[in-house]
């Protein structure tokens, strides 16, 4: 099985946290939408006979599409490949773009899921981090998309967010989860350099939240979502039984996927490559019939680190059968010697032929995930 995923770069304005490639250039809409239809005739034989089960629109802003522009690239992806029966097709939406008339037209292009960017129901908060919508609105797309006949709606919050006490984190969460949705994703604020907020700690106006206070949240969290029945599947994905992202799932066991529009990533369990993360030399190059992408051979330690990074974080672990099946037995001896000091002090467990991480290890994942790393 594969996935295709659809980066759309535009923003009506921008986060202070938000890392991904974007741009305000709205004007740019069309020439985008017409480059990203060539771009899928370029890209129609990069799966070669594998069939599409995943679909996902994201940003970026995707609900600043109309309906009719999704409707055409959808039909345009089901023209150029193969595609599953019933695809999990995913739009990532911001509150203030959601209207009645909207999701029933969205419904009708094929859109079964939607990833709603509520962050906050502090409106002080979604200020501070300078979202364009308020609590209120996410309040009412949420009653929108639920009674739009799609069911399958998925929350993003942040937390770890400077001034966001552990009472008010436990407000969003209980608010969020008492919700008609079936799907969670809470992730921590992490600065990054090229944004405002990184820009605002280098020149000492900004302090990134303690270690204490993060564990705090990421408890609270862990205990709050066992209580409304969501399963923990990843670190920072939480579902309903039945419910989990069959998309990001995907990349996490390894399975291909196209990204295509500017920015974009793809693997084909080879290579991978990624296009320029600038819209106007994206259009220019495509217009030339040339995908504007840089393409990386992996080699065997690479393959290694990047499944040893992704899987740990979910509830499947690492397979170590089918690290020696695809590696060798050397990086599955060379995981159970580093990993044995983790499941000693209750970091990890080795279940079967899997090493997963505990509750306690999930708290420092990337310092176990960087002592598993191999460099040659």
């Amino acid at each position: 099985m594969a996935g295709i995923y659809i980066h759309v770069p535009f923003c009506k304005k921008r986060c202070h946290y938000c890392d991904f490639y974007k741009t305000v250039e709205t004007e740019l809409l069309g020439d985008f939408i017409d480059v990203l239809i060539k771009e899928i005739g370029l890209q129609k034989d990069y799966f070669e006979n594998r069939k599409v089960e995943t679909i996902y629109l994201g940003g970026g802003t995707p609900t600043v599409l109309s309906p009719d522009q999704i409707e055409r690239i959808l039909d345009n992806l089901k023209n150029s490949f193969d595609i599953s029966g019933q695809p999990e097709i995913t739009i990532e939406a911001n509150p203030d773009d959601i209207s009645g008339p909207y999701m029933k037209k969205l419904k009708s292009t094929g859109i079964n899921r939607v990833s709603l960017g509520i962050q906050s129901w502090n409106d002080e908060v979604l200020k501070f981090l300078n979202r364009r919508h308020t609590a209120a609105e996410a309040e009412k797309a949420l009653e929108i998309i639920n009674n739009s006949g799609i069911d399958n709606v998925s929350a993003d919050l942040i937390y770890g967010i400077p001034g966001l006490s552990i009472s008010q984190w436990t407000d969003d969460l209980h608010k969020t989860l008492s919700k008609d949705i079936k799907h969670l994703s809470a992730y921590h604020l992490t600065i990054e350099d090229n944004t405002l907020f990184g820009k605002m700690k280098k020149a000492g106006e900004l302090k990134e939240v303690e270690e204490e206070e993060s564990e705090k949240q990421f408890n609270r969290l862990t205990e709050v979502i066992k209580k409304y029945g969501y399963i923990q599947y990843e670190i920072s994905n939480f579902c309903k039984e039945g419910f989990i992202s069959v998309h990001n799932t995907n990349y996490w066991r390894r399975e291909p996927y196209l990204g295509l529009g500017p920015s974009a990533h793809s693997y084909n369990g080879d290579s991978r490559q990624w296009n320029i993360s600038d819209l106007n030399t994206y259009i220019q190059k495509i217009k030339k019939d040339e995908l504007p992408a840089t393409i990386e051979v992996l080699e065997l330690k690479d393959k290694y680190n990047e499944y040893v990074m992704t899987s740990l974080r979910t509830m499947w672990g690492i397979d170590l059968d089918y690290v020696e099946e695809t590696i060798n037995k050397e990086s599955r001896d060379y995981l159970n010697n580093i990993a044995s000091r983790f499941v000693k002090y209750g970091m990890m467990i080795k279940e079967g032929g899997s090493l997963i991480l505990t509750d306690q290890g999930k708290m420092i994942s990337d310092n176990i995930i960087s002592e598993l790393m191999r460099l040659s």
